[in-house]
């Protein structure tokens, strides 16, 4: 008997779904809750479990192809347990596990033959397809990230010592080439981060306010806590401090803790403060979410920065810390520049940008003194918060960062 596997439906409004990587292959026996591939959404990469034990007879979607929820992307020969003709399986979205964090039209292919990974080799899924496209064998390649893991870069240069043609079509220069460019699919999370940022700037009109803020008081005050946070092995950054800052400033100008509904033409005022922290990993940019940020104390803030970004840059984010952000904050770090103008993570109507905490000399009482100080960077749907909103909001955020001491007591702290 068959069983025709259909790409489940995980919720959250998602609607299709692009073919990572296949974990079995046509003629492969796979035991009952065994993956069978991985899938990438809108919200995260998914590994999808055989609803039977049998026998795998075809893959029906390549690797790389966008499919439909309810497509059916391969079939299982089973044994018959009394019915007849093939069984069609929406498999619950309960039985999918999120591996991978992330933010078209199917068209027919041939069946996909892919081999699976090679065995002991740490390494996210977009990196294995990465070695995939340059021909590069994984377990022949030493990780430089963290534990030994596998990163694109170490890929990248592997394939670069190594001459020949890249598999899967891509038009690569080999070694040595004299050709005049090179030319990379354009896939996985890269295209997932491509169609956020070209939905978001066709839809949304946006608005960028840059102000400068003197982090001298938390610059103090971080140094002395990190006295205490050290030993825990808590990284108390400024963006801790930013998140901390922002949430009351959000209830008072709730428009930009708000999305816009455009089917219905309604602003939709979020209830709750959920701070989503873009977050670069070797893949591209991914977007975890510090939930009830206001309820959380400076401490907690930090401890949750570091697990998400250190869930992220691994692979091994849940789906529902990708879901539900109502404002985003973008840190550039260390080599932050002068300003940028930070694209909004549609729907949400704001999204800060964090630049780099520098000695500048600036004015005070008359006097030029060197101060800790930093950019930030509100970008805004001009849809729903008007220049002024959006100006007295930041402006509330900077006076929270310049007097810490007004509202980081000992219980903010925690």
């Amino acid at each position: 008997m068959r069983y025709e596997v259909k790409l489940p439906d995980i919720g959250e409004g998602i609607a299709e779904g692009e073919i990572v990587r296949w974990m079995v292959k046509p003629g492969e026996a796979v035991r009952e809750d065994q993956p069978l591939v991985e899938v990438m959404t809108d919200k995260a990469n998914v590994e999808i479990p055989a609803p039977r034990a049998g026998t795998i007879e075809a893959l029906l979607a390549e690797e790389g192809q966008v499919v439909p929820v309810g497509t059916v992307i391969v079939t299982i020969a089973v044994a018959d347990r009394g019915g007849t003709g093939p069984q069609a399986v929406d498999h619950a979205a309960a039985g999918a596990t999120a591996s991978h964090a992330s933010a078209a039209i199917a068209s027919p292919t041939a069946a996909s033959t892919v081999a699976p990974p090679a065995p002991g080799v740490q390494a996210t899924p977009a990196v294995r397809q990465l070695a995939r496209e340059l021909n590069v064998a994984l377990e022949r390649v030493a990780g430089t990230g963290p534990g030994g893991r596998v990163t694109a870069d170490d890929v990248r240069a592997a394939a670069a010592r190594a001459p020949g043609t890249p598999s899967g079509g891509a038009a690569t220069a080999p070694q040595g080439s004299t050709a005049p460019e090179e030319r990379i699919p354009l896939r996985g999370l890269r295209r997932k981060i491509a169609e956020h940022m070209r939905r978001s700037l066709d839809t949304a009109a946006h608005f960028t306010f840059v102000a400068e803020c003197d982090m001298t008081a938390v610059a103090a005050h971080r140094e002395g806590l990190q006295r205490r946070t050290r030993q825990s092995g808590v990284n108390v950054t400024y963006l801790a401090y930013v998140v901390k800052a922002l949430v009351e400033p959000l209830a008072r100008y709730p428009l930009l803790n708000a999305s816009l509904d455009d089917e219905t033409s309604e602003i939709v005022l979020k209830r709750g403060y959920h701070v989503g922290i873009a977050t670069a990993t070797d893949e591209g940019l991914t977007v975890p979410v510090i939930h009830d940020a206001d309820r959380l104390s400076l401490i907690e803030v930090a401890r949750e920065i570091q697990r998400l970004a250190m869930a992220a840059r691994a692979g091994k984010l849940k789906l529902e810390e990708l879901k539900g952000g109502t404002f985003t904050v973008t840190s550039t770090g260390a080599r932050g520049g002068l300003l940028a103008t930070p694209i909004l993570f549609h729907p949400q109507a704001g999204i800060l940008g964090v630049h780099e905490v520098e000695k500048r000399p600036v004015v005070v009482d008359d006097q030029i003194v060197a101060r800790d100080m930093t950019n930030l960077s509100l970008s805004l749907d001009h849809r729903v918060v008007d220049g002024a909103v959006g100006a007295d909001f930041l402006y509330a955020v900077i006076g929270r960062l310049e007097r810490p001491e007004t509202w980081l007591t000992e219980q903010a702290i925690g």
